[in-house]
């Protein structure tokens, strides 16, 4: 076990760990498709001025679905045996375990008491496939009427209409996940 914490400064580097730890072609591609929904939520934000560790929510998004290195079945059939395995590898390997959570949390957001960018993170790999699921959207959006003080309804339409352009584009991702 590696007891030294390594830091990640981009996405880029993500991806090389792993592809490091062997990684296939389809399951880098899975985790830029979701950084691409990520980029545009990340843009939302922005707009709307809330403060968030981008850093984190990206990181989060490249490695999610590190288990699956391990289990590549899950990558084209349901499964969840790669969340546990996938933290565990991620921090063998010197991932900040607030970081490798996210291979958990991701899917089990519901049952784990989950920080808002493990909630974004779960949010993109929800919205890149075109794909909503409207409680998770709206616990996003109490997080931030709690943060911000802010009116539910206009957080919600300011939101929704994000939401939507981000799953709208979904079929397109999703093409071209099956192009590797």
């Amino acid at each position: 076990m590696n007891s030294q914490i390594k830091t990640f400064q981009t996405v880029c580097e993500a991806y090389q760990l792993l592809r490091e730890l062997g990684a296939s072609s389809k399951l880098l591609l899975h985790v830029k498709l979701v950084g691409e929904a990520a980029e545009l939520l990340i843009s939302k934000l922005h707009d709307l001025q809330i403060q968030f560790d981008e850093n984190f929510f990206r990181l989060g998004v490249a490695f999610h679905d590190a288990g699956k290195i391990l289990h590549p079945r899950e990558l084209i059939a349901k499964g969840n045996n790669h969340e546990a395995d996938g933290e565990t590898l991620l921090i063998t390997h010197g991932v900040d375990p607030k970081i490798a959570r996210c291979c958990r949390s991701h899917g089990q957001w519901k049952t784990m008491e989950c920080s808002f960018e493990e909630i974004c993170v779960a949010l993109a790999d929800t919205l890149w496939k075109g794909k909503r699921n409207s409680q998770l959207e709206d616990l996003f959006i109490q997080i931030l009427v709690a943060r911000y003080n802010k009116d539910y309804w206009e957080i919600f339409v300011e939101m929704d209409s994000c939401f939507e352009a981000i799953a709208s584009d979904g079929d397109s991702r999703l093409l071209r996940s099956e192009a590797v």
